[in-house]
């Protein structure tokens, strides 16, 4: 067999007893052609990644690693969410994979991508990007949703790629790049870009869910996109701090107008100096606590401890 790279597909699992038979028969006829086709080395391998699954996903796991030898399986001790399980899984496998493929275990993820996220990395990618080239599959709240939040996370300097989940492929030295960040609070999606390596985007179109519920309702994908925009920006502070300058200075253009007020007599006493108060108080209040917060998103950014720089090439 031709001298090929090996790859990697690492699929995170919590509770997806229903789907798990159907994805891992449809990701080892994907393997095994990719294979059949010396596109990849024979060494790569299909990796179960278990979230402290409740149900049978361990035992579906343990079952294809039995009857598929380029299957295995990690598990959890227990549910640490999707982003830890694909951390888990990335930082398992680097060492024996030159590149690897994440994606979820509900099918909607069109695996036929596949082929072209290696082509481009056969190109010299570091990163693929999986993007949908539509969204017809969702509901049109998910769909609105979906806008505001790309719209708000580069609204705020955000480098976050469009309409791409966590469908993507990474070559060892991304993966390594990407041990480097020292993020408790995982938002693969903004860290993944800040790596700059040379990528590419794969558009594909996405299907319905194959079997089993969707393990992202309404309050995880809230809490998913307070993540990403606490994780990656400041800007939140900054606004407050804004907001207290204008109010600031409004109170100062304020104290003209009632103190105006005040020498024409159209004022009952006591009401101007209370008024004044409230504005200019109210104010410095807002004003401060966005001094404040500044300093504070500072240091929150120092202590994450990511990396300054990527050495793209070293030539001696």
């Amino acid at each position: 067999m031709a001298d090929v790279d090996t790859l990697y597909i690492v699929v995170p699992c919590y509770n997806e007893e229903a789907v798990l038979p159907e994805t891992g028969r449809r990701l080892v006829e994907k393997l095994g052609r990719l294979t059949h086709d010396q596109m990849v080395s024979e060494k790569s391998r299909i990796v179960f990644v278990d979230d402290g699954s409740r149900d049978s996903t361990w035992k579906w796991i343990a079952q294809l690693h039995n009857e598929h030898a380029c299957i295995s399986g990690i598990r959890l001790s227990c549910n640490k969410g999707h982003q830890n399980a694909l951390l888990a899984g990335l930082s398992t496998v680097k060492d024996e994979a030159d590149m690897v493929i994440t994606l979820d275990a509900d099918l909607q993820d069109d695996i036929d991508a596949i082929d072209e996220f290696v082509k481009k990395y056969n190109e010299g990618c570091d990163i693929v990007y999986g993007v949908r080239s539509s969204r017809t599959t969702d509901t049109f709240f998910k769909r609105r949703t979906a806008l505001l939040f790309y719209r708000l996370m580069q609204t705020l300097g955000v480098d976050i790629i469009y309409n791409h989940a966590d469908y993507r492929l990474m070559s060892r030295r991304s993966i390594e790049a990407l041990m480097q960040f020292k993020e408790v609070n995982l938002f693969l999606r903004g860290i993944v870009p800040l790596i700059g390596y040379r990528s590419a985007v794969v558009e594909y179109e996405r299907h319905e869910r194959f079997a089993g519920e969707s393990k992202y309702p309404l309050r995880k994908m809230l809490a998913f996109a307070l993540e990403g925009v606490t994780s990656f920006s400041v800007k939140p502070i900054r606004l407050i701090a804004a907001a207290g300058f204008l109010i600031f200075s409004v109170s100062i253009l304020m104290l003209i107008y009632f103190l105006v007020l005040f020498l024409l007599g159209k004022t009952v006493a006591g009401w101007t100096s209370i008024v004044i108060s409230i504005w200019a108080i109210g104010g410095l209040q807002i004003l401060s606590v966005g001094i404040i917060g500044e300093y504070i998103g500072k240091i929150y950014l120092e202590t994450k401890g990511r990396p300054k720089f990527f050495v793209e090439q070293y030539l001696k």
